[in-house]
């Protein structure tokens, strides 16, 4: 209904009329006029079908990447945040979101399969897909243009496990804090950030206990979980407590070196530390493999010792046996070759791999 509106002695009517989410206003002289008017624009209204306004793809893009920032881990963000700089180098950004279609998706996808590989654009295929299916939960998008491209094919090999000789001998070469920290990766079979975060707080010596921290779960939460520490462990971490030369770090592992370049990072938790692995592997002899490797090592030695998956999927703190599963396949460990041995191989006494050190470590220095 229009509204009486005076000003300076003079009555005017305005009428106002809801059309496509917007509000449409207009000033009459008189009532009637203003009624007409609202009649009319509310027969058009009904006539023209509601539209939801347009959003361009970069629109798209950011409204995402603003909710994962906020839902996923850094490394997950990042790996989401890239997936969209390569696919706006194939389609432009300014599009309409609803323009796309699914041979666009197919077209970026396939230059991808062909100038990365089958499993680079599969898992951009994954991103992309779970970023228009939240778009269509929130923000009422036509249906998924990524769903409709199918995976390509992959070519994957079995993770590298390094011989446990070669642990060894890094292992023996390694100082003071990389040396302790080389054996609480092997004894916890720990993630690079979950034990880069780990804290004095998080170990418990009187129970035996280490808290790691991780968020490689599906929303990307912080969850912790409880690793019971092997006694020589629990000496090797008591050793460096008493030892280490920043007392009042609360972090375990902490930036030990004093130059220029590294000077204000001095006792603060490690983030990368992505050269160590290479020198000492370069100083060792041996093929170069990362802390990840290390997590690959503690899995196949307690395989290859005769543990169940309950156990292997214990330390590696799968929430799946599935998971666990398909780790083991990847590290070149099928039930199908056991099975065949099994029927084939005539088969002594199992010999199981002792889990331990072979060389004591040598007096902890203070030094770095």
């Amino acid at each position: 209904m229009p509204s009486k509106i005076t000003k300076r002695g003079k009555t005017r009517w305005l009428a106002c009329v809801k059309r496509n989410g917007q509000r449409l206003q207009k000033v009459f002289d008189t009532r009637t006029e203003a009624l007409n008017w609202e009649a009319e624009a509310r027969s058009l209204a009904e006539a023209m079908p509601e539209t939801t306004p347009s959003v361009s793809l970069l629109e798209w893009a950011n409204n995402y990447l603003a909710f994962a920032k906020t839902k996923f881990n850094v490394k997950t963000f990042q790996e989401k945040r890239d997936v969209f700089k390569r696919f706006f180098s194939v389609v432009s950004p300014e599009i309409e979101a609803e323009s796309l279609i699914a041979r666009d998706a197919l077209a970026y996808l396939q230059s991808q399969a062909e100038a990365r590989s089958g499993h680079a654009a599969n898992k951009d295929r994954k991103n992309l897909v779970a970023a228009w299916n939240w778009s269509i939960k929130f923000h009422d998008f036509p249906p998924n243009p990524f769903m409709k491209v199918e995976r390509f094919g992959e070519t994957r090999h079995p993770r590298y496990v390094p011989p446990e000789d070669d642990f060894w001998r890094i292992y023996q070469i390694a100082e003071s804090q990389d040396r302790v920290m080389l054996f609480a990766f092997l004894h916890l079979a720990a993630r690079r950030s979950e034990l880069f975060r780990l804290t004095w707080a998080d170990v418990d010596f009187a129970n035996g206990l280490v808290r790691l921290g991780t968020r490689k779960r599906r929303d990307g939460t912080l969850e912790f979980d409880l690793i019971p520490m092997t006694s020589e462990l629990r000496e090797e971490l008591r050793d460096w407590r008493e030892t280490r030369p920043v007392k009042d770090a609360p972090h375990v592992f902490v930036c030990l070196d004093a130059t220029a370049f590294t000077r204000e990072y001095f006792g603060k938790p490690f983030e990368k530390r992505q050269h160590l692995m290479k020198r000492l592997c370069v100083r060792a002899g041996v093929k170069p493999f990362g802390f990840h490797a290390i997590r690959h090592l503690t899995a196949s030695t307690l395989y290859h010792a005769g543990q169940p998956v309950a156990v292997v999927q214990s330390i590696l703190r799968h929430k799946s046996p599935a998971t666990t599963e398909r780790y083991l396949r990847s590290l070149g460990l099928e039930h199908t070759r056991e099975a065949l041995e099994s029927v084939l191989v005539k088969k002594g006494p199992a010999r199981v791999i002792p889990f331990v050190k072979q060389e004591a470590p040598k007096a902890l220095t203070s030094g770095a």
